[in-house]
């Protein structure tokens, strides 16, 4: 018997109709603990987007303040080459006796307020660019700001007061770029403690 002699089988029921396959029904209930695992995943997902979210808000805050800082004291260095020039300014004013400035002729007299007014625009130009002079004369003495360069017997003013100032000091924003050189009293009754709204020759 050849394939062709074969008869193709019977595909009908008894009934006459045709078998038809059922399709697969995905069970109503999920696999034990497929939504716990889930829920976990989801929970570490969201627990990383926050991490991630607060990552970048510290770097942005911390780039800020650095791009602040840079600005402010990126002239740290020249502020304080200027310095020097101030302080020469201030020498030659001191050179000039008051008796002589009293009596000095026009010219003399001319000198001296150019001098003066070269040393007003030049801590003007600092100021301008944060940083400013702390004159601390008679200010209770404080050693982030200032530098005690000896004691002076003075009675008359609370022990710790700064009585003479050698060398004026200056800050560039929060910082000290230079303390002031100072000559603080070692008579007279100790300074009362400074309040915290009082200036220590900082500025505010």
């Amino acid at each position: 018997m050849t394939d062709r002699d074969r008869q193709p089988e019977d595909t009908t029921a008894a009934t006459g109709e045709p078998v038809v396959s059922k399709p697969y029904i995905m069970p109503d209930d999920p696999e034990p603990g497929s939504v716990e695992l889930l829920q976990k995943e989801a929970a570490e997902a969201r627990d990383r987007m926050l991490r991630t979210l607060a990552e970048m808000e510290n770097l942005r805050k911390r780039t800020a303040k650095e791009v602040a800082d840079s600005k402010l004291y990126g002239i740290t260095g020249f502020a304080r080459d200027v310095l020097d020039i101030a302080d020469n300014l201030q020498r030659a004013l001191d050179a000039v006796p008051a008796e002589a400035r009293a009596a000095a002729d026009p010219g003399l007299t001319a000198l001296i307020e150019g001098v003066e007014l070269t040393e007003r625009s030049l801590i003007s130009a600092l100021e301008k660019h944060g940083v400013k002079k702390l004159d601390p004369q008679g200010q209770k003495f404080d050693p982030n700001f200032h530098q005690a360069m000896y004691e002076v017997p003075d009675a008359s003013v609370p022990a710790g007061t700064v009585v003479q100032v050698m060398q004026a000091g200056y800050t560039i924003g929060e910082r000290v770029l230079r303390p002031a050189l100072v000559g603080v009293a070692k008579g007279g009754a100790k300074a009362p403690a400074a309040n915290s709204n009082e200036s220590n020759g900082a500025p505010n």
